[in-house]
C-alpha cells in the first residue's frame, strides 16, 4: 500500500515508518522538524528511513491548509497513521496555540485530505489523558471522558469527535487509538526514561512528582507499532452508530509503580538514583491503566515486552546514542 505517516521523524512515528517499510509498503513521511525538543534526534531517526527506497519525507506543517490539501491530492495515499501532533501535557500549559494549530487545525486538514481523496482508513492518535480525572481502574473505552485535566488532553478528545463527524457524515473509515506512557529505544527527551537516565548518569537528582505515588502503564515502542499496524489492516467498522469509527486503548494492560520503573532503571543503568520528591505537577493524573479487551478482541493485540527487557533495550540505546 501506499501510505502518509505523519509526525514522521517523531518517537512512534518513525517506528512505525520503519515496520511498514519492512514488510514492503511506500511510505511518505511528513513532519515540521520543530523545536520542541532536539531536532537532531528527529532527523538521526530519518536518516534510518531514508536508507529503505520506499521511503520519502516531505517536510511541511500540518497547519498549512494548502501544502496538506496539494499532498493529498497529488499523491492519492491508501491508508494513513495521523501520529503528528504538538505533544507533551505540561508544555500544553505554556503554549496552547502550539496544540490548537497542531492537533486542531492541523487534524481538520488531515481529515479533509482523507475525505476528498478516497483514502480507505485514518488511524490516528489519541492519547490515555483523555481520562483526565477518572478514578476508576482500568480505563475503558466505555467510561466518561468529559473531564479533561490538561488542554492537550482536550484537543485529543476533540480529535476522536472530529474524527466520528466525519466517519458519520462521509462514511471515512477513522480508528482512534488511546496511547499510554510509551517507551523505549529512540524516545522523546522531554519523557520520564530519558530526563532519568540523563540525571542518573550525570549524578544529578531526578525529579519524582506525587511523592513516587504514580502508576504508569508503561508499553514498549514495539508492542504500541505490533497493534498500530494491526489496526491499521483491519479497516473500522460501524459499531455503536452506523459510522465506521472506532476507538481503543492500546497500552501495556499492567501498571507498574513510578518507583518501580525507577528501580529498573537503576539496575539496567548499576547506578543508584538520587530522589527529590515532589507534589503533583498542574495537568498530571496519578496513574493510568488500560483495558486493552477491545483491541485484543479486534486485532488480537496482547503486550508481550516485559519491562525489565524493555528497559534494557532503551538504556542499550541510550547509551550508545549519546555515547555514555
Amino acid at each position: 500500500m501506499k501510505i502518509l505517516v505523519t509526525g514522521a521523524a517523531g518517537f512512534i512515528g518513525a517506528a512505525t515508518v520503519l515496520r511498514l517499510l519492512e514488510r514492503g509498503d511506500s511510505v511518505v513521511g511528513l513532519d515540521n522538524l520543530n523545536d520542541y525538543y532536539d531536532p537532531a534526534l528527529k532527523q538521526a531517526r530519518l536518516d534510518r528511513l531514508a536508507l529503505h527506497a520506499g521511503f520519502r519525507f516531505v517536510d511541511l506543517d500540518l497547519a498549512n491548509r494548502d501544502g496538506m490539501a496539494k499532498l493529498f491530492a497529488a499523491e492519492q495515499f491508501d491508508r494513513v497513521v495521523h501520529l503528528g501532533a504538538q505533544a507533551g501535557v505540561r508544555y500544553s500549559l505554556q503554549n496552547p496555540h502550539a496544540y490548537v494549530d497542531s492537533n486542531l487545525v492541523g487534524f481538520v486538514n488531515v481529515l479533509e485530505g482523507c475525505r476528498h481523496n478516497g483514502v480507505q482508513h485514518l488511524v490516528y492518535a489519541s492519547s490515555s489523558s483523555v481520562y483526565g480525572g477518572n478514578t476508576k481502574m482500568p480505563f475503558s473505552e466505555a467510561d466518561n471522558v468529559d473531564h479533561p485535566v490538561s488542554l492537550y488532553a482536550a484537543t485529543k478528545k476533540a480529535n476522536e469527535l472530529m474524527a466520528h463527524s466525519y466517519s458519520h457524515l462521509y462514511g471515512l473509515a477513522t480508528t482512534g487509538l488511546r496511547f499510554f506512557t510509551v517507551y523505549g529505544p529512540w524516545g522523546r527527551p522531554d519523557m520520564a526514561p530519558i530526563l532519568f537516565t540523563k540525571a542518573i548518569l550525570g549524578g544529578e537528582p531526578i525529579k519524582v512528582f506525587n511523592h513516587g505515588k504514580m502508576l504508569r502503564d508503561f508499553t514498549y515502542i514495539d508492542d504500541i507499532v505490533e497493534g498500530v499496524l494491526r489496526v491499521l489492516d483491519k479497516v473500522a467498522t460501524p459499531v455503536d452508530s452506523s459510522a465506521p469509527y472506532r476507538v481503543f486503548n492500546i497500552g501495556n494492560n499492567q501498571p507498574v509503580p513510578l518507583m518501580d520503573f525507577i528501580a529498573c532503571l537503576e539496575s539496567a543503568l548499576g547506578v543508584q538514583a538520587q530522589k527529590i520528591l515532589l507534589p503533583m505537577q498542574d495537568g498530571d493524573v496519578p496513574a493510568t491503566y488500560a483495558d486493552t479487551q477491545a483491541l485484543a478482541a479486534w486485532v488480537g493485540f496482547a503486550p508481550f515486552t516485559p519491562l525489565e527487557q524493555g528497559v534494557r533495550s532503551f538504556v542499550d540505546w541510550y547509551r550508545g546514542y549519546y555515547r555514555v
